[in-house]
Order: C-alpha cells, then structure tokens, then sequence
C-alpha cells in the first residue's frame, strides 16, 4: 500500500463515502507499522461536490482529457502570437466544448447516484475554463483528484477581451473635389450623395464615441468584478486552509480514538479472562474449606473415639490388675 494507489482509490469514491474510507485506510497503514503514511493518509482532504464531479468527468471519461488540454494550449498560442481571427473560432470552440463537458458531467453524476444542480455544474464549467487558461491548472484536473473546483480568474480570458476588441481604425474622411463641364444635374446628385454620407459620419462617429464609452464601462466593471472574485478566492482560501487545519486534527483525534478503543477491547477482553478466572478460584477455595470442614470434623470424631478406646483400655488394665493382685493373697 502506498499513498498514491490509497489517494486514486478515494478520490473515486463519493464525498459522503471519502472519510469512513480514508479512516479505514489510515487505520491499516497503521497497524502495518507505517505511521508516516497514516499519517499522509489521514491528511487527505474530503472532495467538494463539485471537485468530486470534475474528478468523475476525467476518470469517466479519459479520451476527453488530450484534447481539451490541446484547445488550451491552442488557445494559449493564439493569445500569445495576438491573432484575434484564430482566438474568436478558437473562443466558440471553447464555449461549446466546456457546456458539452458540463452537462456530460451533471449526467455521469446522476448515474453514479449523485445528482447536481446547475451551481455545481458551473462550478465544473469553471474548472475547465481554468484548465484551458493554465498549464499547471490542467496538470492538476487531469489527475482526476480535485479537492475543490479550479478557478479561472487568472489566465489568457482578459488579454481575449483585449485582442478581440481590437478593430482596424475607420479611414480618415477626405473630401474629393469633382470637377466637371456638363451634367450637372448628374453633378449635382453626386454631390447631394455626398453630403448625405458626409451627413451620416458624424453620427457613426457619435455612435462610435458612444460605444467606446459603453466598452470602457464595461471593462471597468469586470475589472472590479474580476477583483472581487480574486478577494473572495484569497478569502475561501483561508477558510478552507483553517478548515484542513481542523480537519486533520479530527482525523488525527479520531485515529487516537481508534487506538484506545482497540486497547479498551483487549483489556476488555483480560478482565473478562481475569475475572473467570477469579470466579474458578473462589469456587475452588469454596470446595476445598469444605473439605477442611469435613476432614476437621472426621479428625474430631477419631480423637473422641481413640481417647474412649483409651479410657477403656485403661479401665481394663486396672481392672486385670486388681484380680491378679486379688488371687496371689
């Protein structure tokens, strides 16, 4: 047994069966004499819901992990090279890859008998997104031992808006003066034309102006939004290292109840030994006074019957004695 084999064989299980499990395994590693790898065992953190799915989708299905790390490191090329034609048809692929991945994923953990809601299935979504967006991050889903959902507020999502923002700048509007003798009703109609789209340029410039503004909106916005998200991931991150903290000191507590519970059943087990073996005793001890009693009163009853015999004997012998002396006068 060794951590590695003990880690892929809990992170298939489902969260509400990861503890018991681990328990379990920690509780052998021990008896086995290894207490470095209970205690690397015991330090392995229950999956969320949602990690526990995106580890199902890779362990399910295999074939699917190559290629979105591909798209991902496409993508990261793309974004690298600044080539805005490829990053938009490589940006619908990934739209459309991560929410057929999402929803294969929500299904597989129906049919494992666990089903998920939409929250943890864009949780999975978000994962993938950051799987596509980091190398390190696609490394680490492609274990299939996740123990909370990736994040994707790092990565190539904020230089896409840039690139794909990008558009060539409009020509500069220059004026054409037309010269010519006759025609000129046809002059006049091409002059009128002209001014109409003349008239039209400082709309689509306003409209231009307009937009950029909105954009600029826009862009500040997810900036502020996109720093929230980091504030609120530095801040799960503190909670989530306290709640390891506490987590294997539970595991190590329930490790040491483990033990003296084991103690309790073996001492259990020598009272019960000990006391059957005092109640043997006793009964013996018991058995024997009564014999003592038995031989005492024995004892008793032969002295009283040498000690007559004794006296007869005794009267006897007095009694010879008196007729021997009786016939020699």
């Amino acid at each position: 047994m060794d951590l590695d084999a003990v880690a892929d064989e809990l992170y298939g299980l489902r969260p509400e069966e990861f503890v018991a499990a681990r328990d379990r395994r920690a509780l052998d590693a021990r008896k086995a004499g290894d207490e470095a790898l209970a205690k690397e065992i015991g330090a392995l953190r229950r999956p969320s819901l949602a990690a526990w799915v995106s580890n199902l989708l890779v362990r399910r299905q295999r074939e699917e992990v190559e290629p979105l790390l591909e798209l991902g490191e496409e993508l990261r090329r793309a974004h690298r090279e600044l080539d805005g034609g490829r990053l938009r048809r490589l940006a619908r692929r990934q739209s459309e890859v991560i929410g057929a991945l999402g929803r294969q994923a929500r299904r597989l953990a129906a049919e494992a008998g666990r089903p998920v809601g939409e929250g943890v299935q864009r949780e999975v979504e978000e994962t993938l997104h950051a799987a596509l967006a980091d190398p390190e991050a696609g490394r680490t889903w492609a274990k299939g031992r996740l123990v909370k959902p990736l994040s994707a507020t790092f990565g190539f999502p904020q230089a896409d808006e840039s690139v794909l923002a990008r558009r060539p700048a409009p020509p500069a509007a220059t004026g054409t003066a037309r010269r010519g003798g006759g025609g000129g009703g046809q002059s006049g109609a091409r002059e009128g034309k002209s001014g109409a789209r003349e008239g039209k340029r400082p709309r689509g410039r306003a409209e231009g102006g307009e937009n950029g503004e909105d954009e600029l909106a826009r862009r500040r916005l997810l900036s502020e939004a996109r720093r929230a998200a980091r504030d609120a991931e530095r801040d799960l991150h503190a909670r989530e290292t306290e709640a390891e903290a506490a987590e294997r000191a539970v595991a190590e507590a329930r490790a040491r109840a483990a033990d003296a519970e084991q103690r309790i059943q073996e001492l259990r087990e020598r009272l019960r030994a000990a006391e059957e073996e005092q109640r043997r005793a006793r009964e013996e001890e018991r058995t024997a006074r009564e014999r003592a009693r038995e031989a005492a009163r024995a004892a008793g009853e032969a002295r009283r019957r040498a000690a007559a015999a004794t006296a007869e004997a005794e009267r006897l012998g007095a009694r010879a004695g008196a007729r021997a002396r009786a016939r020699s006068r």
